[in-house]
C-alpha cells in the first residue's frame, strides 16, 4: 500500500490509521508548510482548537467563498448556521437544535428502513452496486426531506439537488460543480420558500414547522434563515451518513464475529454505529479559521492562520481512548470528537446515527452480500469525507 503523504490525502487512503498514530504521538499539532497550515491530531489539541474563541469556521474575510459570492449557493451559505460565528450563530444554533430535539427518532428510523429496501438493499441485490451506492447517499435525503414534509414524489430530483449543492460547497470544486450546485440551491430554496408558505398555516408539528417556529418569518431574514438551515438539514447529513453507513459495512465484513453478533443482537447495532465514529470517522477532518493573534491550543498563531482539525486522528488517540486501534462495540467511556466539539458540534448527531442504524438493519436483515456492495480499498474522491465506494 502506497504511503501517506499528508492530512488531506490520507482521507481517501486505504488505512491511514498508522499515519495518523505517529502524527498523534509525534505532532499533535504542528504547521506542514506544504499545506500552508496548522495541522491539530492529538486529542487535547484538537479540542483546543474547536473550542478556542479565537477560532472561527470562516476566514474574517471572506465569510462565503469567492466562487460561491455572486451564486445563489452563496445566499444558501451566508445563512447556514454551521457558517456563521458569534450571536448570529448562537441565535441559529438554539433555533436549529430544538427543531432536531422535536423530531420523533422511531418516524425517522421507520423511514430509513422504508427508503433503504428500493435504494439499497434491492439494487444490491440484484448486483446493481453503483445504484445501490448512491442510494446509501441518497437515503439521509429522502428521510429528512419527509420529516421537512417533502412528497415521495419529489425525493428522487430533491437527492440529486442536495447532491449537486454538497459538490459545490466542498473544497476544491470545479467550475462545472459550482454552476450546478448554483442551479441546485436555486431550485432547493423555491421548494422550501413555497413549503414554507403553506406549512405557516399548518397546525400539525413536523420538523419545517418547528423550525419556523423558532426562527420567525417576520424577522429580518427570517424566510432567507429559515430556506437555508432547511437545506442544512438536507445536506449535513448527506456525506457524513454514506460514510458512516459505509464505514459500518466495512467493519462488518473485515470482523466475521462482529457481523455474526449484530446479526444475533440487532440491538447492538447503535453501540456498533458509535464505535464506527470513534474507530473509523466518515467525517475525517474539518477547519477553523483564527481572527486574532493568540494562544490556540496551547501555540502561538497569528491572525489569518488555518488550522486542519483531523477528527479521525484526535479519535485514535490513547490519551482520549485506551487501547484506540482496538474496535468494541462494549467499549466504557467512549470518547469521539467525530461529530466536533465546542460551539459548532453538530446537532443532528442522534438523527444521523439512527437513519445509519436503520439501514445497516435493513441489510443485515435482506441477507445482503456486504462486500459485493462496499470495497474498503477505494474510497469517494473527498478532502474531508470518508466515504467507501
Amino acid at each position: 500500500m502506497l504511503p501517506v503523504n499528508d492530512p488531506l490525502e490520507a482521507v481517501t487512503h486505504g488505512d491511514p490509521y498508522p499515519y495518523y498514530a505517529r502524527l498523534v504521538a509525534e505532532q499533535p499539532l504542528y504547521y506542514d508548510a506544504t499545506l500552508g497550515m496548522w495541522v491539530a491530531t492529538g486529542s487535547a489539541e484538537a479540542a483546543g482548537v474547536l473550542t478556542s474563541e479565537l477560532c472561527r469556521v470562516r476566514p474574517v474575510a471572506e465569510p462565503v467563498p469567492a466562487a460561491l459570492a455572486t451564486s445563489p449557493a452563496g445566499v444558501v451559505f451566508r445563512n447556514l448556521v454551521r457558517m456563521n460565528d458569534g450571536e448570529r450563530h448562537a441565535a441559529m444554533k438554539r433555533a436549529v437544535s430544538i427543531a432536531l430535539a422535536a423530531v420523533d427518532l422511531d418516524e425517522a428510523a421507520a423511514s430509513a428502513d422504508r427508503w433503504s429496501g428500493p435504494l439499497i438493499a434491492e439494487p444490491a441485490a440484484q448486483g446493481n452496486r453503483t445504484q445501490a451506492l448512491d442510494g446509501m447517499a441518497a437515503l439521509s435525503v429522502y428521510v429528512v426531506g419527509g420529516l421537512l414534509g417533502i412528497p415521495d414524489d419529489r425525493l428522487p430530483q430533491l437527492a440529486s439537488w442536495v447532491r449537486d449543492f454538497a459538490r459545490c460547497i466542498a473544497p476544491g470544486s470545479n467550475p462545472v460543480e459550482l454552476e450546478r450546485g448554483g442551479v441546485a440551491a436555486e431550485r432547493l430554496s423555491d421548494l422550501l420558500r413555497s413549503l414554507a408558505a403553506v406549512s405557516a398555516e399548518a397546525t400539525d408539528v413536523g420538523l419545517l414547522v418547528s423550525l419556523m417556529k423558532e426562527m420567525r418569518r417576520d424577522e429580518p431574514d427570517g424566510l432567507a434563515l429559515i430556506v437555508a438551515n432547511a437545506i442544512g438539514f438536507l445536506f449535513q447529513t448527506f456525506d457524513a451518513t454514506a460514510g458512516l453507513i459505509g464505514n459500518t459495512l466495512r467493519a462488518l465484513i473485515d470482523q466475521p464475529e462482529l457481523h455474526a453478533e449484530l446479526s444475533g443482537k440487532p440491538k447492538l447495532l447503535g453501540q456498533a454505529l458509535q464505535e464506527v465514529l470513534r474507530y473509523d470517522a466518515p467525517v475525517q477532518n474539518t477547519r477553523r479559521f483564527v481572527a486574532e493573534d493568540g494562544v490556540v491550543a496551547g501555540r502561538e498563531l497569528c491572525a489569518g492562520d488555518v488550522v486542519l482539525v483531523v477528527l479521525a486522528a484526535a479519535n485514535r488517540d490513547p490519551a482520549l481512548n485506551p487501547e484506540p486501534d482496538r474496535f468494541d462495540i462494549h467499549r466504557t467511556d467512549r470518547q469521539s470528537l467525530a461529530f466536533s466539539s465546542g460551539p459548532h458540534c453538530c446537532p443532528g448527531t442522534a438523527l444521523a446515527t439512527t437513519v445509519a442504524a436503520a439501514a445497516v438493519g435493513r441489510l443485515l436483515a435482506d441477507g445482503v452480500d456486504l462486500a459485493a456492495l462496499v470495497d474498503g480499498s477505494a474510497y469517494r474522491p473527498s478532502a474531508n469525507a470518508r466515504i467507501p465506494l
